[in-house]
């Protein structure tokens, strides 16, 4: 795993997520504060679109990250979820080194779903908005 100083410095630890897709979008951080989950990403080279921007999908995929994390997280054992819906509003390019956090919030959780929302920032400066609603797949007791 590519190891970056700024992250472990800033109290983000590697994801380590299940082997699989994620794994070509990442690698992955995540940090809890104040009850929830951070999630950054440094952007690399195999991020960037023809415009020298982080490609929308990568946003969006972090997004999606950020989102499920937190729907996931929101229970002890975690529930697994599903991507239901997702709507990603960009605001400002992102550039290849940038250090990017997602910070997600639970809006609302019921017994088949959570809504959460969010943002992707920069610093201080926000470059997209986001929103999800996740399936729950709890176990049946």
């Amino acid at each position: 795993m590519v190891e970056d100083e700024e992250a472990s410095s800033a109290g983000f630890a590697p994801a380590r997520f299940t082997p699989g897709f994620l794994d070509h979008g990442g690698p992955y951080w995540l940090k809890p504060v104040e009850g929830r989950t951070l999630v950054g990403l440094r952007l690399a080279a195999q991020h960037m679109n023809y415009r020298d921007m982080a490609h929308g999908g990568v946003l969006t995929t972090l997004a999606d990250v950020a989102l499920s994390y937190q729907a996931f997280a929101s229970e002890n054992p975690p529930v697994p979820v599903a991507t239901a819906s997702l709507t990603t509003n960009f605001l400002a390019p992102a550039r290849l080194g940038d250090w990017l956090v997602a910070d997600a919030r639970i809006d609302r959780i019921g017994g088949r779903s959570a809504h959460v929302s969010g943002r992707v920032l920069r610093g201080d400066e926000p470059l997209a908005t986001m929103s999800g609603v996740f399936t729950l797949h709890r176990t049946q007791g």
